[in-house]
């Protein structure tokens, strides 16, 4: 939900699995899958435990990936997957990953459409003169997410929270353009609730 928070700043770095790797496939355990599986997690196409080996998950996932990109779905990760990878996490991986976490902190339980909202109000204010221009200084702007004050930006955030990030970077609005949402139970902000509300979704009031 929408509260008092001060601003935090986060050092977020993207790995590169092919700096070094001309192949990884299933079998391999090492350093460099370590980094393919951070990457597919930042993208949100891997969402299991960081081991450094190239199991039938880490398979799945670089299908998923090889799939997505019109790659040769084999699961293996060659030459053009790795390179593929790391210019789609080198463009995307940070602000993806930034939005996914904030979601997950402030939405985790919701469907995935409550979740996708949540997204769409950063990206709304995004687009509003009355709040930065960018997805990081919205997240961080001071006095406006719990998730950043309490912590739970911090978590790792779930499959379906990438999915609903990755949803309204490309647009998705179920909000219809709102730019504030609060949960009703446990508000207690007078100004949050004098918001005319534009729908319910969830747990969460969203308004303009």
């Amino acid at each position: 939900m929408l509260l008092g928070a001060c601003a935090m700043t986060l050092g977020l770095t993207v790995a590169a699995p092919s700096a070094g790797a001309q192949k990884l496939e299933q079998g391999v355990r090492s350093e460099h899958v370590l980094q393919l599986q951070e990457q597919l997690s930042d993208l949100g196409y891997f969402d299991a435990g960081l081991t450094g080996y190239y199991g039938r998950i880490t398979k799945g996932a670089v299908r998923k990936f090889q799939q997505a990109q019109g790659l040769s779905a084999d699961g293996v990760a060659g030459p053009a997957t790795l390179n593929r990878l790391n210019k789609k996490a080198k463009a995307e991986g940070e602000t993806l990953r930034q939005l996914a976490k904030l979601i997950h902190g402030e939405a985790r339980g919701e469907s995935l459409e409550g979740q996708v909202a949540v997204g769409a109000v950063v990206m709304n204010r995004v687009h509003s003169n009355a709040f930065p221009s960018s997805i990081s200084k919205v997240i961080f702007q001071k006095g406006q997410f719990t998730a950043v004050d309490d912590g739970q930006f911090n978590t790792k955030p779930t499959q379906t929270s990438y999915r609903a990030a990755r949803k309204a970077l490309n647009g998705a609005d179920p909000t219809n353009g709102a730019l504030y949402y609060y949960n009703p139970k446990i508000a207690t902000s007078v100004w949050s609730k004098s918001r005319p509300t534009l729908l319910t979704i969830g747990q969460h009031d969203f308004t303009r």
